[in-house]
């Protein structure tokens, strides 16, 4: 599907860079609401809330030796052994885990996971190294440069977006780094979902000050949310904008799917004390669809996050063995 030049920029927008965030803000006037207060978020008790930190993405694949060697051949990533349980990829501070599955997995844009994504200097280099090796592109190269009303700039600001042979989506954009930096997620709230990951997990970030929806060229850009959960950027857009980007993904369908099953499965967050960390997220109403269990030195659960996204909660924080 060739996207239009209006998707391509709502695509990017809230790619896991501040001072894009910033720009967009005040392109679209929630910057200059000044009658209006911000919306800062709700603080937890901090000791009701154990620390908690970003595990791992978690992948379904037929063939993941195959999955392993395209994540470590194309992105700042290694090989390494998760657990003394799986091959699997390290990326600086979590990670990438797969599951091996009898038939190529779901990947249309109809669950809350949208993509993931790396860093990279020096973007025209960084395409260029991409195709060399082969790399498919569902999002070819684009200078959005003029993002948040810098009208006529070029050659600042590029994205594109690759398609793993199963067809998970990873984004690179020019930062300062070249590491694992976003998740990208759609809500049909951004800010509850926003909030949600604020008291459960600890999350950073400013919430907007009005849920009133923005638009950008007909596509629904907001409200949106951006958060930092130790080195990943954890980004949520509204529904609306899937729906009419990704159109014929959503033919009779009215709702966001549940990431199980499907190509991202879900996403993990670890805690020193699983059982302790379990019982305050059921106390708080958190659902929980999958009790603890235990595998050799691993011991895990899973829950249910905003729009039906699999979370599993993990005992341990993420480490290089």
């Amino acid at each position: 599907m060739k996207p239009t030049t209006e998707r391509r920029f709502a695509t990017f927008l809230f790619a896991g860079v501040a001072i894009f965030f910033a720009l967009l803000l005040t392109a679209t006037g929630q910057a200059s609401q000044e009658a209006k207060p911000e919306q800062k978020a709700t603080e937890p008790n901090a000791a009701a809330i154990p620390e908690s930190h970003f595990h791992h993405l978690h992948l379904n694949t037929p063939d993941p030796k195959a999955a392993i060697e395209f994540y470590t051949s194309r992105f700042d990533s290694e090989p390494a052994r998760f657990a003394g349980l799986m091959d699997a990829v390290w990326a600086q501070k979590s990670w990438m885990l797969f599951s091996k599955v009898s038939q190529p997995p779901a990947w249309e844009l109809t669950s809350s996971i949208w993509h993931f994504g790396w860093g990279a200097e020096n973007m025209k280099a960084e395409y260029e190294r991409q195709l060399k090796l082969g790399s498919k592109f569902f999002e070819p190269l684009t200078d959005i440069s003029d993002i948040g009303g810098n009208a006529g700039a070029k050659d600042l600001f590029y994205y594109a977006y690759v398609q793993s042979p199963d067809k998970a989506l990873i984004e690179l954009n020019t930062a300062g780094h070249h590491r694992f930096g976003h998740l990208h997620l759609f809500s049909a709230d951004p800010v509850s979902a926003g909030e949600w990951y604020m008291k459960h997990f600890g999350a950073k970030g400013r919430l907007p000050r009005t849920r009133d929806p923005r638009f950008y060229r007909g596509f629904q850009i907001g409200p949106s949310v951006s958060l930092m959960l130790d080195n990943v950027n954890l980004i949520i857009f509204p529904v609306e904008y899937a729906k009419k980007a990704y159109a014929d993904h959503w033919k009779g369908k009215t709702e966001l799917e549940s990431t199980k099953g499907r190509v991202v499965d879900h996403i993990g967050f670890s805690f020193e004390n699983l059982p302790d960390a379990l019982a305050k997220l059921r106390q708080a109403g958190v659902k929980v669809t999958d009790e603890m269990r235990t595998i050799g030195k691993l011991k895990f659960a899973f829950i249910e996050g905003p729009d039906k996204i699999r979370i599993e909660v993990i005992e341990g924080h993420a480490q290089k063995e």
